[in-house]
């Protein structure tokens, strides 16, 4: 028997947790940390106890209660007693939090695969402090062409584009015939090539189940459909704009969006301006150079980037007071000082949680900002309004520059029907029933049901 069952992403959009058995042999592909399951139960600082493992996730049903499944010490105050694990691999799509972010929970001895590119992520996240620890996971890694046989299972991951490195879809051959899973995907970024590579391979594999991703499965878009080469040219209209009056440039992005990163990078080299980094992203590029197949600047040699230090416990610039992971970018520092005085020199990126640098820097009125993710959609988005007020307060003028990281629905539909599956569950998505206008043999799942595949004729 080979069968499906989501204990994540149904009905939302992050949280994947997919479980796939076929004879006896069970695997999951992804493990991640939902965005919203537990909102009704903590917010802001109310959040579930570390020291208590998992029993305050358990005591409002967000994480399955599964035998075999879970760390010894995690279930110390939980009436799920521990067994030896019965579940035999993790695949991990990516490095975002809703794909990896409870594999902190599991077993150690079951065998966590992921990308070269996102164990890279995963340390670095680990080494900041941005993350607890993923926990000490026997890491097996992979990259494109790799196939990985689990028992009677195989699985091949195929690369990707989507807003972070080492993105990938599965196609895993099981018993019943090929299931594909899509991870998170798009066919509009700069590496799009990688996304049709996938999509072709899945194709051939005539699946007799696709698990696909709908983030953007709406039924009116919301967002704006820019691709990254169009951010681009909007960043350099703007720089130009702000070099005529010498202002700097600040400008918010998620810090793993390397694609991101590069555009700003290449928009701030070409205006003769240095890109002004966190410590925490000097410290990421730093271990993703690491991976020849990114192609990103050292920080730590490369003259164009600098790095934005805050003033600490002594109130000046003294070695003791960083972590250090911090240190090795004291040279390559930039101060509140440096940004009064040479303005029109940097483009810096400023996190939300660093505005309060902004009553240290004094920028000029009419610096721009660009806000380089999502569109907040919100009306009650409380970080929004806060934002808006600081921007206001210093008189920033707001720009919104971002493509998304996922395919629109023209695009996810062309996938799916390119792909032409026997059996379609869609996931990471607010809206499934959509799907069923794609094709018609779209099941909508149920989080915690078995789905039985059956072979193809």
């Amino acid at each position: 028997m080979t069968s499906l069952q989501f204990f994540g992403g149904v009905g939302e959009i992050g949280g994947n947790k997919i479980l796939l058995e076929d004879e006896g042999t069970r695997i999951w592909f992804d493990f991640g940390m939902s965005f919203t399951m537990g909102s009704d139960y903590f917010t802001g600082w109310l959040q579930p106890r570390p020291q208590n493992g998992l029993g305050d996730y358990f005591e409002f049903d967000l994480l399955p209660q599964l035998r075999g499944l879970y760390a010894e010490h995690m279930l110390a105050n939980t009436p799920l007693g521990y067994e030896e694990p019965k579940f035999d691999a993790v695949f991990v799509s990516h490095a975002h939090f809703d794909h990896v972010g409870n594999i902190v929970f599991l077993d150690p001895s079951i065998p966590v695969h992921c990308g070269t590119g996102t164990k890279l992520f995963l340390e670095a996240a680990e080494e900041t402090g941005v993350s607890t620890a993923f926990g000490e996971h026997q890491y097996h890694t992979f990259r494109t062409g790799d196939v990985i046989r689990v028992d009677d299972i195989e699985v091949e991951p195929i690369h990707v584009d989507h807003s972070i490195p080492a993105a990938y879809g599965f196609v895993i051959q099981t018993s019943a015939g090929a299931v594909v899973y899509t991870g998170d995907i798009r066919a509009h970024g700069p590496k799009q090539e990688m996304t049709r590579e996938f999509l072709e391979a899945a194709a051939g594999a005539e699946p007799v189940a696709l698990v696909s991703e709908g983030t953007r499965m709406e039924a009116r878009e919301k967002r704006r459909n820019l691709s990254e080469g169009q951010v681009l040219e909007g960043v350099n209209e703007i720089l130009s704009a702000a070099d005529t009056g010498k202002k700097t440039v600040f400008y918010t992005h998620n810090g793993r969006d390397t694609d991101r990163f590069r555009t700003f990078f290449t928009a701030a080299t070409s205006h003769g301006r240095e890109v002004v980094v966190t410590p925490k992203v000097a410290h990421l590029l730093c271990k993703l150079v690491e991976d020849e197949h990114l192609d990103l600047p050292d920080p730590r040699t490369d003259d164009r980037i600098s790095v934005y230090f805050r003033r600490k416990r002594s109130g000046a610039y003294q070695e003791k007071d960083y972590y250090g992971w911090e240190r090795p970018f004291l040279d390559r520092m930039v101060t509140a000082e440096d940004m009064r005085r040479r303005p029109g020199d940097f483009v810096m990126d400023l996190e939300f949680n660093c505005f309060t640098e902004l009553i240290d820097i004094r920028p000029g009125p009419g610096a721009p900002f660009i806000y380089s993710m999502s569109e907040p959609f919100d009306e009650d988005d409380i970080e929004a309004r806060v934002m808006h007020n600081w921007l206001e307060h210093f008189g920033l003028r707001y720009h919104q520059l971002h493509a998304s990281g996922h395919m629109n629905r023209k695009d996810l539909t062309e996938a799916i029907k390119k792909i032409n599956p026997r059996q379609l569950f869609p996931i990471h998505t607010e809206n499934p029933q959509l799907f069923r206008k794609v094709i018609s043999q779209a099941i909508i799942p149920e989080k915690g049901r078995r789905y039985e595949l059956q072979a193809g004729s």
